[in-house]
C-alpha cells in the first residue's frame, strides 16, 4: 500500500507538471553540457521528470537487488554453519557415549 501511495504521488506530480506546461506554450532554450536546444515548457518538464523518475527507480532497484543477493548468500552461509554445528554435536555425543562404554 505504501508503494502504491508513493507511485500515486509521483503520478499526480507528473500530471500537474504536464498541465502547467500545457497551459504555458512558451519556448525556452535549454542549455546542457554538449549542446543546447529550444523546447516547449511542457515537453521539457515531462521529459526531465520522466528521466529523473526512471533514474531514481533504477538506482533503488539496483541497491534492492544487491541487498537481496547479499541476504541470500548470508542465509546459505548460516545453513552451512548450522549443518556443521549439527555434525560436530553428533560426533561429540558419539564420542562421549563411546568413552562412557569404555569406562564400564
Amino acid at each position: 500500500m505504501k508503494y502504491f501511495l508513493i507511485l500515486l504521488l509521483a503520478l499526480v506530480v507528473f500530471v500537474i507538471s504536464v498541465t502547467l506546461g500545457a497551459n504555458n506554450n512558451q519556448i525556452v532554450t535549454f542549455n546542457y553540457l554538449i549542446a543546447k536546444g529550444d523546447y516547449s515548457v511542457s515537453t521539457l518538464l515531462a521529459t526531465l521528470f520522466a528521466i529523473g523518475f526512471i533514474l531514481g527507480w533504477s538506482i533503488c532497484g539496483f541497491f534492492y537487488l544487491r541487498a537481496c543477493i547479499s541476504l541470500r548468500h548470508e542465509k546459505r552461509k548460516i545453513k552451512r554453519l548450522e549443518a556443521q554445528m549439527g555434525q560436530s554435536s553428533e560426533s561429540s555425543t558419539k564420542t562421549m557415549s563411546t568413552v562412557a562404554l569404555n569406562k564400564e
